[in-house]
């Protein structure tokens, strides 16, 4: 079995789309990827056979890429920073395609610490709705000045 070095960022958007596929069609296609991630069917070949070789997923006849366990561990991992990134930029009323913008930009940047911090951020002010009020009516009145 390879031992798994950390995935690339690349790697990491790889598998986090891989597994968003396999999850909502049943399979992953290169094609597919390809498609969803706005590159060359060639580039996710290459990328495939990278992950394969490092333990990531193997290719089945008949039912494409299978994500390993450890491919699905950090596929998961990639998706829980993902949400909650998204669910502490929805506190302060960012629009979607900000959201996306950003956190496709620092998500792969943030260390466990900084995240779990930020989560724990969302859920104080989830609970302490006032607060948060509190300090949107703060932004608003420094942005007027």
């Amino acid at each position: 079995m390879p031992t798994h070095a950390s995935p690339s960022q690349s790697a990491e958007d790889y598998l986090e789309r891989i597994h968003e596929l396999i999850e909502g069609k049943g399979y992953a296609r290169v094609v597919d990827i390809a498609s969803s991630l706005k590159v060359r069917q060639a580039s996710v070949t290459n990328m495939v056979k990278k992950l394969g070789e490092a333990g990531y997923l193997n290719y089945e006849k008949y039912r494409g890429l299978v994500l390993t366990e450890s491919g699905r561990k950090v596929a998961r991992k990639i998706q829980h920073r993902h949400a909650t990134l998204s669910r502490f930029f929805s506190l302060f009323g960012l629009d979607a395609d900000t959201q996306r913008l950003d956190i496709e930009g620092i998500e792969h940047h943030l260390s466990p610490a900084t995240l779990g911090m930020l989560a724990d951020l969302a859920n104080f002010f989830e609970a302490n709705p006032d607060l948060l009020r509190a300090f949107q009516q703060s932004r608003k009145r420094r942005r007027k000045r």
